[in-house]
């Protein structure tokens, strides 16, 4: 699923997240990746840079997170 804020930010979940409430929704920004919770679109979000993001998905994908 995909959503665009008042900002232009294009916000992404997983395809396996089924449309469900409950799940991290990833956009790209200019100094990296903004994570936030898809139930609180409007609560503050994270910014991680572009290294960290992929060392997170790294260890999900290696079963260490």
């Amino acid at each position: 699923m995909i959503n665009v804020d008042h900002t232009g930010r294009v916000w992404r979940k997983a395809t396996y997240s089924n449309a469900g409430v409950n799940c991290v929704e990833v956009a790209v920004v200019p100094a990296g990746v903004a994570i936030r919770d898809s139930k609180n679109p409007d609560k503050p979000f994270l910014n991680v840079s572009v290294a960290a993001f992929a060392a997170f998905i790294g260890g999900i994908k290696d079963g260490g997170v």
